[in-house]
């Protein structure tokens, strides 16, 4: 009975220090990841990350979104950090209003990493362009991203030439980009034909990406020296998956 009690007594203590064990590697490899990257981002942290950096931030959130293995985001503690220590983003997002293409959900982002502007057809104008400027030459922000998608209604009305009130100066911006795609999976070139839809859907964010550059002395002269990167990226909205280039 004594025996049995000892062995009994091995067992446990063996198991409590292996559990002790993995809880330290535990720690060590939590400690390790919050040194990458913080919880939110900070003036240090932004000012030490590349361009190269914030793509791969990006690339790997929306990894994390399609795997169906977000962060698990402790938002009102982020909200109580940058409201008292200030914003850091890291990135600025130029995309839809298309409820699919949150740019803060399908890169698995908290508070604070990113500037967020959204229009229809994910267009560039002045307010936007001077946003673009403000963040990048103000507060620091090392990308930015112009987010088309599949599927887009701004682009389907461009290539249908809808005309209806404010909406015909939007997709007025749109229709270079129908013009500039060639045919794809027939002749026809209306809404009805999706894979033209998004063909012209990635034309119009090359052709907002240079849009960009030739509009605005300030990014085009950051992006020279190598300060920012500006790229164009697309989502697809069936799968969730983002493709950058």
């Amino acid at each position: 009975m004594q025996q049995s009690s000892s062995k009994t007594w091995v067992r446990t203590a063996s198991a409590l220090a292996m559990i002790v064990a993995l809880a330290g590697c535990a720690t060590s490899s939590d400690q390790s990841a919050t040194k990458t990257r913080p919880p939110v981002m900070t003036s240090q942290t932004l000012q030490d990350m590349s361009a190269d950096q914030a793509i791969q931030l990006l690339k790997e959130g929306n990894e994390r979104f399609t795997q169906g293995k977000p962060t698990a985001h402790d938002y009102r503690q982020q909200v109580k950090t940058t409201g008292t220590n200030g914003q850091y983003p890291f990135a600025s997002i130029v995309s839809c209003i298309d409820s699919r293409s949150a740019p803060s959900v399908v890169f698995d982002l908290g508070i604070g990493d990113i500037f967020s502007a959204r229009v229809a057809g994910n267009v560039i104008n002045e307010d936007v362009l001077g946003s673009l400027e403000y963040a990048s030459k103000v507060v620091g922000t090392k990308l930015i991203v112009v987010l088309g998608h599949t599927s887009c209604g701004a682009v389907k009305g461009a290539c249908d030439n809808v005309q209806m009130g404010n909406l015909s100066g939007l997709l007025a911006k749109i229709r270079p980009a129908v013009d500039a795609t060639k045919n794809v999976g027939g002749a026809d070139r209306s809404s009805h034909n999706y894979a033209f839809v998004d063909a012209v859907a990635e034309n119009n964010v090359k052709l907002m990406v240079q849009s960009i550059r030739d509009r605005s002395p300030v990014l085009k002269e950051m992006e020279g020296k190598g300060e920012i990167k500006i790229v164009g990226a697309m989502l697809d909205v069936k799968t969730g998956e983002v493709k950058f280039y």
